[in-house]
């Protein structure tokens, strides 16, 4: 450890350079429950795209793994130290190098928040769509490595339709330039897109160009109460078949909204089985939300809530907002991220339901209900072995249901750990292989974020 610390301080300021245990243990995993985290040989936190190719060419010349990470905030383990390695913390590269109204672009470096881009944007009359819930801590550098998602994924889409173009220093040292600023361009395979959800393993971003689009107007909402989940995804199916594009289509369980209102007094009534909340943002979006609000009637919406204005919006989205705090308030949390077709929604929810059954344990159903993502969150004791067990045993099988139902297992939390089992099984072994050879040609030593997703 004493010749890494020795050779990295060669290319890096002493501060940037961390061996004390107390400190790196702090930067041992992220947010994922159940995935296992090594002890870290240093923690090093580099300010310069010099300082991140120094820490690789180390890397490489003494055969030390690197696991890159962010703000920590994933959910699936992707950020986890292994034993003996680098830890390549990359909040200290925070700067929005460049805002462009006229060819709707930034360019920035990894650590930059989410919500400080967003608000840096908006000075400009523009936006930065992708919205994970962790937006106010997460950094662009995290969401481009996991393909994270959010909120308003349903009309705006996820980070891989934003970024543009990479700056990617890769194992050796090389600085690798991928993509474009321009708003069309096809020229070779696209790199670009490869890198985006690569979790770190198969080089270190230090640079992105992120598309920007015109700032959208004020959301208004509803909200819709249904006797039951397969009547609120029935009104999910009539929504999306009817043509119309909210810009947030969600779905909460009977036992989310229980949480929610234990947490937040929301008055939500008892009875309600699910609840559904839609927005509109566009130049119609009361005619829209009226229409949308015949619709869940007609699918057996009890009582159906449209807001006035922006403020009673912002009020019915805030019980969204607090469904996993709530949950948490329950116990220990493992969130999943199956994504399905919308069409077999209905029956994802009704499999999470009697897998909770069987193995007695709380599950809550929080939706993406416009695309089909849903996170089902189990929630159990994590002192009592024999429920920690029955935990994971649920988690296998809620996964095993989204690939029989025609989804996929991750939607935009990432593999990490956490699903790397599962990965091999929805890609089969020709795609695994295929995956396997494309790995070994950025990264032939197999340093980079060693042990996840593949």
């Amino acid at each position: 450890m004493a010749d890494l610390a020795g050779r990295l301080l060669e290319g890096l300021p002493e501060a940037a350079v961390v061996v004390d245990p107390d400190v790196t243990s702090a930067y041992r995993h992220d947010m994922a429950g159940f995935c296992a985290a090594g002890e870290p040989a240093v923690l090093v936190l580099p300010e310069t795209v010099e300082q991140v190719q120094h820490v690789l060419r180390t890397a490489t010349e003494l055969r030390v793994p690197v696991v890159p990470q962010g703000a920590r905030t994933g959910l699936s383990g992707g950020a986890n130290a292994v034993d003996g390695c680098i830890l390549l913390s990359l909040v200290k590269m925070d700067r929005i190098l460049e805002l462009d109204p006229v060819n709707r672009l930034a360019v920035v470096q990894p650590g930059v928040v989410n919500a400080r881009l967003s608000r840096a944007a908006a000075e400009h009359g523009l936006a930065y769509p992708p919205d994970p819930s962790s937006w106010e801590s997460c950094t662009i550098g995290g969401n481009i490595g996991t393909g994270a998602g959010g909120l308003c994924c349903v009309k705006y889409g996820v980070t891989s339709e934003y970024v543009l173009g990479l700056d990617v220093v890769l194992p050796d040292g090389r600085l690798l330039s991928t993509g474009r600023r321009t708003a069309k361009g096809v020229a070779g395979y696209d790199l670009t897109r490869l890198l985006v959800g690569s979790e770190g393993t198969l080089g270190v971003v230090v640079q992105a160009v992120v598309a920007l689009r015109p700032a959208p107007a004020a959301q208004l909402a509803l909200a819709a109460e249904f006797p039951s989940t397969d009547a609120a995804c029935a009104a999910v199916c009539e929504v999306m078949a009817a043509g119309f594009v909210p810009s947030l289509l969600e779905l909460m369980d009977a036992t989310t909204v229980r949480a929610v209102n234990e947490m937040a007094q929301m008055g939500l009534p008892d009875a309600t089985k699910a609840l559904l909340l839609v927005a509109f943002d566009g130049p119609g979006k009361a005619e829209e939300l009226s229409a949308v609000a015949e619709l869940c009637r007609a699918a057996g919406a009890g009582e159906v809530v449209p807001a006035e204005d922006r403020a009673e919006s912002d009020l019915l989205l805030q019980a969204r907002r607090l469904a996993l705090p709530a949950l948490d308030r329950l116990g220990t949390t493992m969130i999943d991220d199956v994504a399905v077709p919308r069409s077999r929604m209905a029956e994802m929810l009704r499999g999470v339901a009697g897998i909770a059954d069987r193995h007695r344990l709380t599950i809550g159903m929080v939706c993406h209900a416009g695309d089909g993502n849903t996170h089902p969150v189990v929630v159990f004791d994590a002192a009592d072995e024999a429920e920690s067990a029955r935990a994971l045993e649920s988690f296998d099988e809620i996964m095993a249901l989204g690939l029989e139902l025609g989804g996929t297992i991750t939607g935009e939390h990432g593999v990490g750990l956490l699903k790397r089992d599962w990965l091999a099984r929805e890609l089969g072994p020709v795609g695994l292989e295929l995956q396997r050879q494309i790995k070994s040609v950025f990264d032939p030593l197999g340093i980079m974020n060693p042990g996840k997703t593949l």
